[in-house]
């Protein structure tokens, strides 16, 4: 940890941050004067803004730990691999989103509200303040609302209009909190609010934390904040359910993380059995709740549910263990290739929209059906793809926490899951009849599918490798 000799203002520590939101601003410029046929130019636009924005992220994680703009955004391991995840998702958003969009009226509008959003998940990501994690929190939701409805049909409407309802009143929970913990620990910085909060009442400090975790946990799509998620997921296109599943998550997650490792971990009462309490909920009502379902979207959206409940184990052992970060990091990392691998087999194939519409598939794309298999079975946890070795990690630090009933829960859920992940893969093989037709396939979103399985199993292969780098202290 570095010392701060002063007020850090240099733009270029936040220069991931900074392109990204310069690109929707010179995406939403250029989208009013190119011809319709010309606005793929502002997604190749955000496109290079996200590669140049992980080469930046991946230059500065080579530095030391430190603090940017006072003690407001760290710059460690959390928060350069949150940007590189973070960005990369994105890119692939953009990718299955870009051929669905050509030429639409509102195509530029798509990618200046993609990019507004990831710009709000990387300032959680990052953020170290109360103050600039609510900013994070606003920017992330808003461009999100609109991305919901963006096709402006029955199912979107319905579904930005659950997602703003929940988003809006956890939003304002959440300021009451940061009110409240402002009260308590006369600071909105983490590291004065890890002293001040220790002296403060505890009925105070708990109130607050609850209200502020409330707003956090709707971003995560965690219980008791995911109301939201199955309607806003089915009702949404496809690329912005890939989105709505898996960035604005990788941003909550490491915010709940820095949380709960910063200013909360010597707060009294101990709020890590209410985590706790949480991560098993999470995850066994979205197994419950998606076991029968036909929808493969909407399957997907509680598997999500169920994969935020794993997600929350290290959180809740944060500070207790040196396993703790580098096991959300990685599992991080291999949900977000993972799942979007599994939405990107919806998009290449847009006229399944049930289990049955995937009947025959093994016979019409036997490449795609690979891809599927290899996502589905990886988010149940089967080795080697990365998210077996994640969640083996976030086993590990449950365990080495305190808190092996929870590893054992989780374990158990992990097992039940496979039934709904094999009721989607299972008619895939076979005979195409009238119930099912898998229908024509989009190109660009099977190249993505290919691409994100295969990545999903070289993470999986290298995970040693890519764990050694992801356990670095904590800016403070």
């Amino acid at each position: 940890m570095s010392e701060m000799t002063g007020m850090n203002e240099n733009p270029l520590d936040l220069l991931p941050e900074v392109l990204l939101a310069a690109s929707a601003v010179l995406g939403l410029l250029l989208g009013g004067w190119l011809p319709r046929r010309r606005q793929w130019l502002t997604g190749a636009l955000a496109a290079v803004a996200c590669t140049a924005g992980i080469v930046a992220a991946a230059i500065a994680a080579a530095g030391p730990e430190e603090t940017a703009f006072g003690e407001s955004f760290a710059l460690d391991t959390l928060t350069a691999t949150s940007r590189i995840v973070i960005l990369g998702a994105t890119l692939l958003v953009l990718a299955l989103a870009m051929p669905r969009l050509h030429a639409d009226p509102r195509e530029t509008e798509f990618h200046v509200l993609l990019q507004l959003a990831s710009a709000g998940a990387l300032t959680m990501a990052g953020a170290q303040d109360l103050l600039l994690l609510a900013a994070g929190y606003l920017l992330a939701s808003v461009p999100a609302y609109a991305l919901a409805g963006f096709r402006k049909d029955g199912p979107g409407t319905e579904a930005t209009l659950k997602f703003y309802v929940v988003g809006a009143l956890l939003g304002v929970v959440m300021l009451v909190g940061i009110t409240v913990l402002l009260a308590a620990g006369r600071a909105t910085s983490y590291p004065m609010l890890r002293t001040g909060l220790t002296e403060a009442p505890p009925g105070l400090v708990a109130t607050g934390t609850l209200a502020l975790l409330a707003g956090v946990l709707f971003k995560a799509g965690a219980v008791p904040g995911h109301f939201w998620v199955p309607d806003a997921v089915q009702g949404s296109s496809a690329p912005v359910a890939a989105f709505l599943t898996t960035i604005p998550k990788v941003g909550a997650l490491a915010a709940f993380h820095r949380l709960a490792a910063v200013p909360l971990v010597d707060a009294d009462p101990q709020w890590a059995d209410l985590v706790a309490v949480f991560s098993v909920a999470s995850m066994t009502l979205g197994n419950l709740a998606a076991f029968f379902q036909q929808d493969v979207k909407r399957l997907l959206a509680y598997s999500t549910i169920s994969q935020v409940g794993y997600l929350l184990l290290p959180v809740a052992v944060a500070g207790r263990t040196g396993l703790d970060q580098e096991a959300l990091l990685y599992y991080l990392a291999g949900y977000a290739l993972t799942n979007l691998g599994a939405f990107a087999v919806i998009c290449a194939l847009p006229g399944a929209h049930t289990i049955d519409d995937y009947r025959g598939l093994a016979r019409a794309h036997p490449a795609l059906l690979a891809s599927l298999v290899v996502c589905l079975l990886g988010l149940v946890g089967t080795p080697p793809t990365a998210v077996f070795l994640g969640k083996l990690e976030a086993f590990s630090a449950a365990f080495d926490g305190g808190y092996a009933w929870l590893a054992v829960v989780a374990a158990v859920n992990t097992v039940a899951s496979l039934f709904y992940y094999l009721r989607w893969i299972a008619p895939a093989f076979l005979s195409r009849g009238r119930a099912g037709d898998p229908g024509a396939m989009s190109r660009s979103a099977a190249v993505v599918a290919y691409g994100t399985a295969t990545g999903s199993v070289l993470l999986g292969l290298l995970g040693g490798t890519v764990l050694d780098l992801l356990g670095g202290p904590l800016a403070r």
